[in-house]
């Protein structure tokens, strides 16, 4: 459910235990890249086909919990962000580009109508191929996409963190990239140290994220190149994300020209993916059912 506040701003207000309900199964894809590589992706479920990049720091399982509860009345597609799959370290070539051939490559094999869903830096990666295809995407939901608005996203802590991974030190790297990019209190990238299995998964990401990092950074800064994205847009935010990631999000509101809505999660930050998939699956809904005239 997502209700409407006096000011006209929707916040999501699921309630808890909705959809729960058997599994649909999962099936493992491929399309062809055009670089002639193979992309691959989770598809479930029926109905019309909703499109999931993934965000940085995690694959294609990290919205599992959202796609189960789509499934039920979508085609859910997780793409595997060749940036992320597992085995060999991240091409020396990555680009933005490459992350939007890929992307489109799935959303051609997909078909349409298709709903782009992207998180993160998923969620500038999904912009990107906005800007490059609106024609391919019925509606597009951006979940925190740290677009650079008046500075570097990264800067000199981004060059840092570049340092760290070049001298052999990936967790510092890893910190770097959340005390200093993502703005995560220091208390809570503390928190996350002193947790082992966290922090090894994340200390496992660092080359990638890095990479990541400089891909949106080679962007520049300013928002007008996305004045022209006319793909119907819902922005959804946290609560209780870092406050530059909800004041990246409000720019972006201000320049995209169709925004349908934006939605605030209440009392989840920016991996409510994970912390209540549910309210973030009732989000999607709501935005896919409304571009898709449903």
């Amino acid at each position: 459910m997502v209700e409407q506040d006096d000011d006209g701003t929707l916040r999501s207000a699921a309630p808890a235990g909705l959809w729960d309900g058997p599994a649909v199964a999962a099936e493992q894809k491929h399309a062809t890249s055009a670089d002639g590589a193979r992309v691959g992706w989770i598809e479930e479920g029926h109905g019309p086909a909703i499109l999931v990049v993934h965000p940085g720091s995690s694959d294609a399982t990290s919205w599992e919990g959202v796609a189960a509860r789509l499934s039920s009345r979508f085609r859910v597609a997780r793409i595997q962000r060749r940036l992320y799959a597992a085995g060999d370290p991240p091409a020396a070539s990555h680009t933005m580009a490459s992350e939007v051939d890929d992307v489109l490559a799935v959303a051609a094999a997909l078909g349409r109508p298709l709903v782009l869903v992207g998180h993160s830096s998923g969620a500038v990666v999904a912009l990107e191929c906005a800007r490059a295809a609106p024609e391919a995407f019925a509606g597009m939901l951006l979940y925190e996409p740290p677009v650079a608005v008046e500075r570097p996203l990264g800067g000199e802590a981004l060059r840092r963190a570049r340092a760290a991974l070049d001298a052999g030190d990936p967790w510092r790297a890893m910190a770097i990239h959340l005390r200093d990019i993502v703005r995560v209190p220091r208390w809570q990238v503390a928190a996350v140290r002193l947790t082992p299995s966290i922090w090894r998964r994340l200390r496992a990401y660092a080359t990638r994220q890095v990479v990541d990092d400089e891909a949106m950074e080679a962007l520049g800064v300013g928002l007008a190149r996305y004045a022209g994205v006319d793909v119907p847009a819902c922005l959804l935010g946290g609560e209780r994300s870092p406050a530059n990631l909800r004041d990246r999000l409000d720019a972006l509101a201000q320049v995209l020209p169709h925004v349908v809505s934006v939605v605030h999660l209440r009392r989840h930050g920016h991996s409510a993916h994970l912390t209540n998939p549910i309210e973030v699956a009732w989000a999607v809904e709501d935005f896919a059912d409304t571009v898709l005239g449903r």
